[in-house]
């Protein structure tokens, strides 16, 4: 069948659409997206067209003349991070459910190449964009940030930048390592490891929590007690082989170090309470179960969406910032006594 001289034709393209129509392209956009503003007369010309040739329209197409194309770009530094791939989930199933779709990237940690994929995403038209993770935060330099801002509504999960255009849902990580520093002291810890993964927010934010609960405790700072080690379990087994009998607790800043060092306990026959962080599915596999901070990130990402869906929707008093409680899972390496093992 032929329409306006256009027969069945996958190459079609909107504009062609349109054009078989006789009609505007942001009309074409309008049937597509199901608006009411198209009479039914207009609109059952426009589908009569698309019907005959064929046409199956992109989320590009759908966008064009509308101002939106209810597409959301997500940003993540490295989806095999258990903790990013479990947020990176959460959010894809939250924004299908409210009929959005979403574009991810994995970016690495080269600002440079933060930066190209903020412009790759503004360039593909997205709604809204996603950073996961207060690794998109920089020490001093948030430009590329706020200059996204200003084109979208951008939203960080945990992490912090201010700026208008700029909302952040974050879990009160520096709470959570406080709570950690007093908890092992009312279990009778009074020198107590710190062994931490980076300086990111979240992770500066950590580090403070700890201190402050030291000082709380009216335990002494010990520098030789904290340590950043990656998440080489070589180096960490060297390092708690270098300050056995100096510590009687560990905190982590996440549950794979907080595995490492408990393997390492293990192989020096030491038993002493470990606490992790994200509260991943490696605490409840790990022998002994981990004790871990449960950061929320199911709240956080909810919260997030929530506050996408009242952007998108022109709501006005939208918060910039949400800050989610977070809560201790307590499991087998925080009941263990201390002391060598039998």
């Amino acid at each position: 069948m032929k329409l306006g001289g256009i027969g069945v034709n996958n190459n079609l393209n909107i504009y062609d659409i349109a054009k078989a129509s006789n009609v505007s392209i942001a009309t074409v956009s309008r049937v597509l997206s199901g608006s009411d503003k198209v009479s039914d007369k207009t609109k059952k010309k426009v589908m009569d067209v698309i019907e005959a040739t064929g046409f199956k329209p992109n989320a590009f197409a759908r966008g064009l003349g509308l101002g939106s194309m209810k597409m959301v770009g997500v940003l993540c530094e490295n989806v095999s991070d258990l903790h990013f791939s479990k947020t990176v989930s959460i959010l894809e199933r939250l924004l299908r459910q409210n009929g959005l779709d979403t574009l991810l990237y994995c970016t690495g940690n080269e600002l440079a190449e933060k930066k190209r994929f903020i412009d790759y995403l503004l360039a593909k038209r997205v709604d809204t964009i996603i950073l996961i993770g207060s690794v998109f935060k920089e020490e001093t330099d948030n430009s590329h940030i706020e200059n996204a801002a200003d084109k979208v509504p951008v939203i960080i999960i945990n992490g912090l930048v201010q700026h208008k255009g700029v909302y952040c849902v974050l879990c009160d990580e520096k709470k959570a390592m406080h709570d950690n520093v007093i908890n092992l002291y009312n279990y009778g810890c009074k020198n107590i490891a710190y062994i931490y993964e980076s300086l990111t927010y979240s992770g500066i934010q950590k580090l403070e929590g700890f201190k402050e609960g030291l000082k709380e405790c009216g335990l002494i700072y010990r520098p030789e007690l904290v340590i950043k080690p990656l998440k080489d379990f070589t180096v960490i087994k060297e390092y708690i082989q270098n300050i056995l009998g100096e510590f009687d607790g560990v905190l982590t800043s996440e549950d794979i170090v907080a595995i490492g060092v408990c393997k390492a306990l293990d192989e020096f026959k030491l038993k002493v309470p470990v606490i992790g962080f994200n509260n991943s599915i490696l605490a409840e596999c790990a022998t002994p179960t981990l004790t871990s901070v449960d950061n929320m990130m199911e709240t956080v990402c909810s919260t997030a969406i929530s506050i996408l869906v009242s952007l998108l929707d022109k709501k006005s008093n939208v918060p910039d910032k949400v800050v989610v409680m977070p809560k201790l899972i307590q499991r087998e390496t925080f009941q263990i006594k201390r002391g060598d093992s039998d």
